[in-house]
């Protein structure tokens, strides 16, 4: 039961937009030998970093690395050792004998023979009649004292007749050292591999780590070019200079002037700055480096700065080029905000070596960075600075120009039907961004084809523009008949004010049939984008708003939770007028809303406590005003409410005209929902008796208090 309006909430000045969004796709660069050096800085002599080694050019002697025929020898040793030490120790399968007495008896009887004495036992054979014999043993200690107390023992009972099988100490000592050996062997491959990778190998358990994690695009990978940007002539017109630099440099340096070092995209999510950075790769026809700034941050110190100075340092040698930094607010934020106060924060490490690195280069390096973000207002004023990001260039949510050639643009790639206007559909949808008028068109033709239809029809871009909004209505769920009338005196107090209203936006519709997460919704249609709020838009905005509850009190006799978002809103208007834009009469032209840097979780408060109570007075009373005049209009007009709630509960769902002819006290000549039903029954029972007689099953059970819903 939410009031939804499709507003602008934009404050900048009017722009044209981007028409297009393609694929990121990773591109294989030109040969081989750009390919390492995308990969791991070298010159692609071969793998390790400077071209030496078994790949190297002939000139230099190879490199000095660990054999693997080596490394294998001291594994095999080391496991043969180890496997000779096992079963060294693992006694002969033989029947143990638990007491030293019944070993005596044992011989003293003559049923054994071969007596020896070992590190952990004295070991012998016991004559089996009716076979070989079977070996026995008594364990003790392995202790020196054990061992030679038995030792004695054996040598008295057997007068000498025994064998003495004590392990040599050479043999242990050698065993052991073997194994202390191979560990340490295994242990120096590992490490040297890693070092010699950290220092320029081709790669390793460390050496990745600072590498540059970038994408190589050339001209001939990617599809997007300027053809498919549409709406922002004058950004178009930057980068072209960019990349005309790049290709004719001599003609920028002429007379004495000096190509921007940086140039930094500026708009909300889903305005086209990745698109445009796209089209630049795809007109330039120069190494185009992409990178993320989230692949700067890893869980090492110092791994960021690394990366930075290898991205550097690979775009340098393959001047002329283009760098390309999506999302450069993960580390370029302000430093020293919120809760980074150390001197090691990995992000300002990172930070401090972009601003090196890009104070390292001149516009005769052909080294130029483009950079992304939608959130400039935090980011460090020294990356903003002339000289190096010189150019900030703004990409702004498109007007009606704009999308009406975004919509036209993505089309090209659907089959549309005869009855399509897209300047229509652009004027229904103020305030959406490029990607927002991409999912329009796309919606519409999956609705279309779960429709079996050869074409995408107008009504299939209305319903997905309301989908896209405000989410897929959801015509199957059923009410009871209070909430469902609850329902549509809700939202019939909404549309009637916005009639009533002159300085309210049109109305659209109004249906009670659930969409996304609301009840019911009260759709209104602009007539031209808004860049900014007046206060009597604002008064006539929260008025419609107070409706809803109004209505749903005066009709019911109860409030319900579903004016939750009307509250919001209301609130929300009312906070900013008096804190933000200076529409308090008795606080006057001043702003006392703090700077919004999301950096702490303190709030900014600039004012006393005396000023506070002040804007707390002014919030009330201006809700207060909005709720009272609404409350008085709904009053003098709820013949005209009750007729539209009405209305809505037998049609769920009423155009603007509809709801003027209601308000006039004109009927409307069209079926209701239960019509619909009815005729569709009849239909089925006509089509029934004419194929033959037929057991009719009985309908499904309703229950009491539920309405039928269109579905």
């Amino acid at each position: 039961m939410n009031t939804i309006r499709s507003t602008s909430h934009s404050q900048r000045p009017p722009g044209r937009f981007l028409a297009d969004y393609g694929n990121d796709r990773k591109i294989a660069p030109k040969n081989k030998g750009d390919a390492r050096k995308s990969q791991n800085g070298g010159d692609g002599g071969g793998n390790s970093g400077n071209g030496g080694g078994p790949g190297g050019d002939g000139k230099n002697p190879p490199s000095l690395r660990p054999s693997r025929g080596l490394f294998g020898l001291v594994l095999a040793v080391t496991f043969a050792a180890m496997l000779f030490l096992v079963l060294s120790q693992l006694s002969v399968q033989a029947q143990p004998v638990e007491d030293w007495h019944d070993f005596q008896t044992l011989w003293t009887q003559g049923d054994l023979s071969k007596v020896e004495v070992k590190d952990d036992g004295v070991y012998a054979d016991r004559r089996n009649p009716s076979g070989a014999p079977t070996p026995v043993f008594f364990r003790f200690s392995p202790t020196s004292d054990s061992r030679k107390f038995y030792l004695e023992e054996v040598k008295t009972l057997t007068n000498g007749k025994f064998n003495d099988r004590a392990t040599p100490p050479w043999r242990t000592f050698l065993i052991q050292s073997i194994f202390i050996v191979g560990i340490l062997a295994l242990l120096w491959m590992l490490i040297s591999r890693g070092l010699r990778s950290a220092t320029g190998g081709a790669g390793g358990m460390l050496g990745t780590f600072g590498k540059s994690r970038h994408r190589t695009l050339n001209k001939e990978a990617v599809s997007v070019t300027f053809a498919d940007v549409a709406g922002i002539e004058e950004a178009k017109d930057e980068v072209t200079e960019i990349i005309e630099f790049l290709k004719n440099p001599k003609r920028f340096m002429k007379l004495g002037g000096r190509i921007p070092r940086g140039v930094l995209l500026i708009g909300e999510p889903g305005c086209g700055k990745t698109l445009l950075a796209k089209a630049i790769a795809g007109e330039a026809d120069v190494p185009f480096f992409s990178i993320s700034g989230s692949d700067f941050v890893e869980m090492f110190v110092g791994v960021g700065a690394s990366r930075v100075r290898d991205l550097f340092k690979q775009a340098k040698e393959s001047a002329p080029c283009i760098i390309f930094l999506d999302e450069i607010d993960a580390v370029g934020r302000r430093r020293g905000g919120g809760f980074s106060h150390g001197g090691h924060d990995e992000r300002e490490q990172t930070l401090n070596a972009i601003l090196v690195e890009m104070d390292g280069f001149n516009s005769a390096d052909g080294v130029i960075v483009v950079a992304a973000t939608n959130r400039a207002d935090v980011l460090d004023p020294a990356l903003t600075r002339p000289g190096r990001f010189d150019r900030q260039i703004t990409v702004p949510r498109p007007d009606v120009k704009g999308r009406v050639e975004i919509l036209r643009v993505h089309a090209k790639k659907v089959k549309m039907g005869p009855d399509v206007d897209m300047e229509r559909v652009a004027r229904a949808t103020p305030g959406f961004s490029g990607a927002d008028l991409a999912a329009i068109i796309n919606e519409a033709a999956i609705a279309a084809t779960l429709h079996n239809k050869d074409f995408v029809e107008q009504e299939d871009l209305e319903e997905a523009r309301d989908k896209v909004r405000w989410g897929r209505s959801r015509k199957s769920r059923t009410r009871e008949k209070e909430e469902n009338k609850l329902t549509a005196y809700h939202e019939a107090g909404h549309a009637v004010l916005q009639v009533l209203l002159p300085d309210a936006d049109p109305l659209h519709k109004v249906t009670i049939i659930p969409r996304g997460n609301m009840g019911g919704v009260t759709f209104s249609l602009p007539e031209k984008d808004r860049y900014g709020y007046g206060v009597k838009w604002l008064r006539a905005t929260m008025r419609m708003a107070c409706g809803g509850r109004i209505a749903e009190e005066k009709a019911m006799g109860d409030a319900s939770s579903g004016a939750m978002s009307d509250i919001a809103q209301v609130t929300a208007f009312a906070r900013a007028m008096v804190l933000e834009w200076g529409m308090s009469e008795k606080l006057g032209f001043i702003r006392y809303a703090g700077v919004d840097t999301r950096e702490q979780f303190i709030p900014e408060k600039e004012y006393s406590d005396e000023t506070a109570r002040l804007i707390d007075e002014e919030i009330k009373r201006i809700v207060d005003e909005a709720y009272a005049d609404a409350k008085s209009m709904l009053e003098a007009n709820w013949d005209k409410v009750i007729a539209v709630a009405e209305a809505l509960i037998k049609y769920e769902t009423l155009s603007a005209d509809e709801v003027r002819k209601l308000m006039r006290g004109e009927p409307l000549g069209k079926p209701t929902v239960s019509d619909l039903l009815a005729a569709e029954a009849r239909a089925a029972a006509q089509a029934a008796s004419a194929t033959g007689p037929r057991v009719q099953e009985p309908p499904p059970e309703i229950p009491p208090g539920v309405l039928p819903t269109p579905a």
